[in-house]
């Protein structure tokens, strides 16, 4: 179960939850995955705008996502479809969003649609954008993660405000070909490794923490027992919401 929500955790949040070893590692073992590189682009898009639209808005309830910016993906990475006016933005992440060594990382079949709050459209959502843009010029695993790590070390990338966090909450994700659509929660960004200033990933505590070390954040997730459109969420295995999943 802890493997489980550990590898869901890279493709949920996008973050570079895998990292246990030096960058290379990623570009030897691409050769063992079903998904050695990445496939033609339009393998990536959704079939048409407003599909994409739609899509990224279930992430949030619409009490939230209604008002948000909406950006979708081009050729040369994402921008805005619909204007917002309460300073949230959703969108609707693909595969290399996730770790650079995950295996996972060129799957054509991923969309992950996540809404973040204004701080984190400051201070989060830059990374991601960035990400994108060099997936999409043709960049290797290796270059995008000495890419992102230049542009953490020269401060390029905004640091973290406090209180930056997303919705992932909708029943139409598709995080990877083991999970799925996971389990819809909510997630908080924090700069270092700052598990246990949560009380995160104890038992019982609903709080699961993962430290993303290629992006210089801890990652906290909360379960929430309900879709974006108000039905109720599939029960864990132990045959409740609240249970610690790692426990």
């Amino acid at each position: 179960m802890r493997r489980k929500i550990v590898r869901v955790v890279a493709l949920a949040v996008f973050a570079q939850m895998f990292v246990h070893g030096t960058i290379w590692r990623a570009e030897a073992q691409a050769e063992k995955t079903p998904y050695p590189a990445m496939a033609p682009l339009k393998e990536y898009m959704m079939p048409d705008e407003d599909s994409e639209i739609a899509l990224a808005r279930s992430a949030a309830p619409r009490s939230v996502s209604d008002g948000a910016e909406v950006l979708v993906l081009g050729r040369d990475g994402y921008s805005t479809a619909v204007k917002g006016s309460n300073g949230f933005v959703c969108l609707v992440e693909r595969s290399w969003g996730a770790a650079t060594d995950f295996p996972e990382f060129w799957n054509l079949k991923v969309r992950a649609p996540f809404c973040v709050n204004p701080p984190a459209a400051r201070t989060y959502l830059p990374g991601v954008l960035m990400k994108a843009k060099l997936v999409l010029a043709g960049k290797s695993r290796t270059e995008i993660a000495q890419a992102v790590k230049s542009a953490l070390d020269q401060k390029e990338l905004p640091a973290l405000e406090p209180g930056a966090m997303c919705y992932m909450m909708s029943k139409q994700q598709y995080l990877s070909d083991d999970d799925k659509n996971w389990h819809p929660h909510l997630m908080w960004f924090v700069p270092g490794n700052a598990a246990k200033s949560w009380g995160a990933n104890t038992p019982s505590s609903p709080v699961i923490a993962a430290d993303d070390p290629e992006d210089r954040m801890t990652i906290f997730l909360v379960w929430v027992g309900h879709w974006s459109d108000g039905t109720q969420a599939p029960q864990d295995a132990y045959g409740t919401l609240a249970p610690h999943p790692m426990h």
